[in-house]
This record gives structure tokens, sequence and C-alpha cells, in this order.
């Protein structure tokens, strides 16, 4: 009975494709908080990455608004994006004044 519950797990278990296992890569760099901070990453193509992947992902990127691509000699590619608009938001806090806020309890 056992057994026949753990085939029965396997064969639902689906393979990742490769154009979901690169765009995942690539969105885990992209998200990443050093990306976020230099708002720029580089992606190195691996030898996993099937050139039908690599050509649809860089195509997505290359159609989206707010991102620059540099297509390096070393065929990686670099993304730069700017702040979005809450990004760039800033708090002034007058130094000079400490600000006391009552404990919510």
């Amino acid at each position: 009975m056992v057994k026949a519950k753990k085939q029965e797990n396997q064969a639902e278990r689906r393979e990742m494709s490769g154009i979901e296992r690169l765009g995942l890569r690539v969105s885990s760099m992209i998200n990443h908080p050093v990306a976020q901070i230099q708002r720029w990453v580089t992606i190195h193509r691996l030898d996993t990455d099937g050139e039908r992947e690599w050509e649809e992902v860089m195509g997505l990127l290359s159609e989206t608004d707010g991102i620059d691509m540099t297509f390096n000699d070393d065929e990686s590619v670099t993304l730069r994006w700017e702040a979005s608009a809450e990004e760039d938001r800033v708090i002034e806090v007058d130094s000079m004044e400490a600000v006391e806020e009552v404990a919510p309890f």
C-alpha cells in the first residue's frame, strides 16, 4: 500500500521545463537583495540553458519597460534598472527634534 502511494506521488511530480528553470533562476537573481540595492545584475548563460530557452527569456526581458540590457563579450547579459516611484520616496525627519510616539499598548 505504501509503495503504491509512493509511486503515485512520483508519477504526479512534473519536471520543470528548461524555460521554467531559467526563468526562475533569472527572477531569483533580479530579486536578490544585493541586486535590488545596486539595481543591476549580470546573468551568465549556463551549459544547461538551451538556445531556445535563452532567447525566449532574453526576449521577454527586452520587452520589459525600465530594464536596460547590455550583452557582454562573454555571452552574459547585464540588466540595469531605475528605482521605482515607491523606492524614490524619501522620509525626512528633522534631526533636531525628537519625535516621540505613544506606544500602542
